[in-house]
Parts: structure tokens; C-alpha cells; sequence
């Protein structure tokens, strides 16, 4: 049984009326991040605390082929952890000797909470500040929390990287730079580099880094831009040591990719000429790479489940360069901070809700029955079953989306559904 709290609350300055349900929700806990983390961050590894649960679905969502090994791991917490009869701390510190012992490259260790972990109250602060101290000079030890009992998966990555901000090394006072904050694949950042380059910005670092011993500057000079729209935490945490956050939207289509990199151009006070000149032949590219998928796409209904907290600049995109119709967007949080850029394009009168009561949102799925709607792998099944075409969110964190010459493989994830379900019904 759950209880629900609906609420309608109007945006400030003619924004979209923000519908609030407060209900069952269904989504994937936190520890999901650790997959494209591990990936990113080349010399880390994540140790969850929690139980096979907590494994099962990092080896699922990972699908680590049987020759790799990852740099991720889960202390499985056993009866006796959770009913206190073994000393949690000290198998914690056996398991982390052993990591460290067969993994030398190691040069920052993340003990990961989980719900288990928070349920017995295992402090991994305290853990981390031990370790820490054992390996001093060897190998940084960090802590966050990717439970997920009250927050969405791609938090996971927000607590991770706001428990790095402390470990920043603090910056010149007299030398700007950019920081670009949010996981980005290694293709993408090294051509958002190199715009950054033609343009004349710089230097320009990205957190995370590919090596934890890499940390970027941070200091009163540091301007930030966010590539991700989901790390609200770590960017208060950055503007609490002296960063500025820059306001724009999100690097997704041509649209919004242009707009954050104005952003930069602007602070930078790069002029206007300079920036269509530098952006002009991967935005030509990114053309005629959307003009099929449009063709697709065009005119099709789509509704969002909260999810990913992509959301909003997705559907932003899908409408205003794809030619879609949003019947509703649906994500765990609007954080109006960070989205007031997107919230401004997002077309008036659309259904915009925060939160989730799944049962509610299924119920107008079937009633509304768009020709696509996002949402998590445990709500997809189901209703393809009921003839409903699905797109998995979870697929925008791990597939390169961001920027100009990923516009037309964004797109093409949304087109993919719908082009196999023609096919169906052939």
C-alpha cells in the first residue's frame, strides 16, 4: 500500500506547471553508476558493502565479459554481519588488504554504501578515514553512498563525484578555467576539447578525470559547466569552494549543444562570429545526420517515466529538433537550478511531473498510448506485452549522446523502437 501526494506548483517566470506525486516509484538504485564510473575513472575501484543482491546487479548492468576484470567488487554482507555478530570493520579491512594487495594500479579506493549497509548502520566514513590512514601515500580511500531507498541510479554518480570535490587540489586565484562536470565517454570529451581549443577556452579540465591522481584545479577562478544535469549536489559542493556555475542548457542535439558551448563562449567573452565559424561544420554534419531519423520521428507521441533525470533535455530535444510530441514528461526531480535553461524550452501546456507514483503513471500510459514511451527495464516488458513500444532509459548513460556529432545516434535510440515495431506488425 502506498500513499500519494499530488500537487500542482507553478514555475516562476511563465515556466511549465510542475504536477508532484509522491507515491510507489520503481527505479534502479544508485549502484548502477558504478558501471560507467569504473569505466571512466581508470585507476579507481569500487568496493560495494552490501549483499549478493547488490552484485547481481552490478555484474547484470555491467555485463562484464568472462576474460575482464573490473575494478569493481561487493563485500557481501552475510547473516552474521547483519544480526551483529561478526566485526563488519574488520572483514571490511581484510577484503580491501586483498584488493589492494593483487591490484597495485589502484590509486583510489571507493567504499560504496548500499541499502544493507545503511540499514545496519556500517559507518564507511569512519572505515574510509581508517583506511585511509593504513595506506597513506599508497592509495586515497573514499566513501558515498549509492543506496537506493530514497534517491534515483544516476545519483550514484552525483554522490561519487561530490565526495572527490574535497579532494580537489586548490587552484591559482588569478587563473580562470573551465571545469566541464558530469562522465563523459572519452570520444566525446576529446571533441568538446578540442571545440574548446578552436574557441580559445582554456584550460579546460573535466571531472571525472580518466585518472584519480589527475584531480582538476578548483578555486575562486573555476568556472563550471554542467554536461550531466543530474549532479546538483556536486555543483553547491564546487560552488561552496569558489566556483561559479555557468547557467545554459545541456549538450544534447544541435540545439543544446550550441547553447552550452555559448555559454562558455560568453564568460570567456569569445565573440559571437567566432563561435558559428568553430561550430559550423560539425553542426552541418549533425544536419544531415538528423534528417532521416526526423523523418521517423516527426509527429510521433512520446511520454517519459521518471527515471533517469534526463528527462526534461531529452524531451526537449525530441520536440524542438525532432518534431515529436511530448504527451508527458515525467522525472524524480526537477531541480530548478540546473534546468531553468531547459525548462524555458520546453513547449507551454506540457504535462511536466516530478516524483512518481507508478501506478498512477501507468494508468495514464494506457490511457494516453503514445507511440513510445521511456522508462525504466522493469516497467518496459510489461507493457510491450500490452502492445506499447519502449525505450529503455538507462540506454542514455551508457551510449554516447552528448554533443553535435552524436545528435543522430541520439536520436536514432528513439527511432530504433519504433522502426521495430513497424516491423512487428508487418
Amino acid at each position: 500500500m502506498s500513499v500519494t501526494d499530488t500537487q500542482a506548483t507553478a514555475c516562476s517566470g511563465g515556466l511549465p506547471e510542475v504536477n508532484r506525486e509522491r507515491g510507489q516509484r520503481q527505479v534502479f538504485c544508485g549502484l548502477a553508476g558504478i558501471v560507467w564510473l569504473h569505466r571512466k575513472i581508470q585507476d579507481a575501484f569500487f568496493l560495494v558493502v552490501g549483499s549478493r543482491t547488490c552484485a547481481h546487479l552490478l555484474q547484470s548492468a555491467a555485463g562484464v565479459m568472462i576474460f575482464a576484470e573490473p575494478r569493481f567488487a561487493t563485500a557481501i554482507l552475510q547473516e552474521r554481519d547483519l544480526a551483529g555478530l561478526a566485526d563488519c570493520n574488520q572483514e571490511l579491512d581484510r577484503v580491501a588488504a586483498e584488493i589492494l594487495e593483487r591490484r597495485p594500479d589502484i590509486k583510489t579506493l571507493f567504499l560504496v554504501g548500499s541499502c544493507p549497509s545503511e540499514v545496519i548502520k556500517l559507518d564507511l566514513a569512519k572505515a574510509a578515514e581508517r583506511l585511509s590512514d593504513a595506506y597513506r601515500g599508497r592509495v586515497r580511500v573514499l566513501d558515498y553512498s549509492a543506496s537506493g531507498l530514497e534517491t534515483t541510479f544516476t545519483q550514484g554518480e552525483d554522490a561519487c563525484l561530490t565526495s572527490l570535490v574535497p579532494e580537489l587540489p586548490a587552484g591559482s586565484a588569478g587563473e580562470r578555467s573551465l571545469l566541464v562536470l558530469g562522465t563523459l565517454p572519452d570520444v566525446v570529451e576529446d571533441q568538446f576539447a578540442r571545440l574548446f581549443a578552436e574557441l580559445g577556452i582554456g584550460p579546460v579540465h573535466f571531472l571525472p578525470p580518466r585518472h584519480a591522481t589527475d584531480l582538476p584545479p578548483l578555486g575562486s577562478a573555476t568556472v563550471v559547466l554542467l554536461a550531466q544535469p543530474f549532479l546538483g549536489e556536486t555543483a553547491r559542493a564546487l560552488q561552496r569552494r569558489g566556483a561559479t556555475l555557468l547557467t545554459a542548457p545541456y549538450p544534447f542535439g544541435i540545439e543544446g549543444t550550441l547553447g552550452w558551448l555559448r555559454a562558455a563562449a560568453d564568460a570567456w567573452g569569445i565573440p559571437a562570429a567566432r563561435l558559428e565559424t568553430v561550430t559550423a561544420p560539425a553542426i552541418a554534419r549533425a544536419e544531415r545526420g538528423l534528417a532521416r531519423q526526423r523523418e521517423l520521428l516527426a509527429g510521433k507521441r512520446i511520454t517519459f517515466l521518471p527515471d533517469s533525470q534526463l528527462e526534461i533535455p531529452i524531451a526537449r530535444f525530441l520536440q524542438r529538433e525532432c518534431g515529436m510530441e511530448l504527451v508527458e514528461v515525467a522525472t524524480p526531480f526537477v531541480d530548478r537550478q540546473l534546468m531553468e535553461s531547459e525548462l524555458a524550452w520546453l513547449p507551454s501546456g506540457v504535462r511536466l511531473s516530478e516524483g512518481g507514483d507508478v501506478d498512477r503513471q501507468l494508468d495514464r500510459v494506457r490511457t494516453d498510448r503514445p507511440d513510445l514511451t521511456v522508462c525504466g527495464l522493469g516497467l518496459a516488458n510489461p507493457l510491450e506485452a500490452e502492445g506499447l513500444r519502449t525505450k529503455w532509459s538507462i540506454e542514455l548513460v551508457f551510449t554516447p549522446v552528448h554533443g553535435f556529432d552524436q545528435a543522430a545516434d541520439l536520436a536514432e535510440l528513439f527511432a530504433r523502437p519504433l522502426v521495430r515495431g513497424a516491423l512487428l506488425r508487418v
